[in-house]
């Protein structure tokens, strides 16, 4: 069976950490390397990390230079199989869902699924408004980002350093990159992580639009780009105007 990696990027995350490592303390898998690495943090989040020693297999904590540089470290600490990337305030979904990711690893490259939105004080605010495809290729992030960060399951040998070059939409390159070496995608026809809404991209929605438009320019040609964002731009301020935003 396949070992899989659990990490966790912190900084003075006191308020949000202890859900995470408890989401992770609930999993029916025994055999679980979890790293957290932390940008030296000041306000009680190493305390948090020693109450859950036994949990924790590694701990790095120094200063970083932003949340993907800290990512990159967290991959080259990483000695499992597969990597999941499950942030302060995120939760694995179910108890038995680490499970069942190894299961359907065993024959994959890539392990997939949806995603719930939760508030700060845990309540569920939703799925995401993108739902994941059945059938998950690189070319499908052409129409955005169907697939959560935080429920993408990657073999880490097919794994790339994150381009530190983008500031908000690393993980989008990041996830295409990988899609493109993996030789089979599992789709896991559930939910396997609840992501606390409101990261560095929510508070930073233009400058992250920008970046996603040069990664798919990249990937997918300018033509392309173009074509497609015009039903994404369509779709979001629908989204938008709907929920009363205008």
């Amino acid at each position: 069976m396949p070992q899989l990696t659990v990490i966790t990027i912190t900084f003075n995350a006191a308020s949000t950490l202890e859900r995470t490592i408890e989401s992770i303390e609930r999993q029916t898998l025994a055999d679980i390397e979890y790293i957290i690495v932390d940008g030296a943090s000041t306000d009680g989040t190493l305390d948090i990390v020693r109450r859950h020693a036994a949990t924790v297999s590694r701990c790095l904590s120094e200063p970083d230079d932003g949340l993907y540089h800290a990512m990159n470290k967290g991959l080259g600490l990483a000695t499992g199989d597969f990597v999941w990337f499950v942030n302060a305030g995120d939760e694995i979904a179910q108890p038995d869902t680490a499970q069942r990711i190894v299961s359907l690893a065993a024959e994959a490259d890539v392990v997939y699924g949806d995603t719930i939105m939760t508030a700060l004080d845990g309540s569920v605010i939703g799925q995401r408004r993108l739902a994941p495809p059945q059938s998950l290729t690189w070319k499908s992030f052409r129409r955005g980002m169907l697939v959560s960060h935080q429920s993408f399951i990657a073999r880490r040998t097919i794994c790339p350093p994150y381009d530190q070059t983008f500031r908000f939409s690393a993980d989008f390159d990041w996830c295409i990159k990988i899609l493109k070496k993996s030789r089979r995608t599992v789709n896991a026809q559930t939910t396997l992580s609840r992501f606390l809404d409101g990261g560095i991209t929510k508070h930073n929605i233009a400058a992250g639009l920008r970046e996603r438009f040069r990664i798919m320019t990249r990937h997918y040609g300018l033509l392309t780009t173009i074509a497609c964002h015009i039903p994404i731009a369509a779709k979001f301020l629908w989204f938008w105007a709907t929920r009363g935003r205008f």
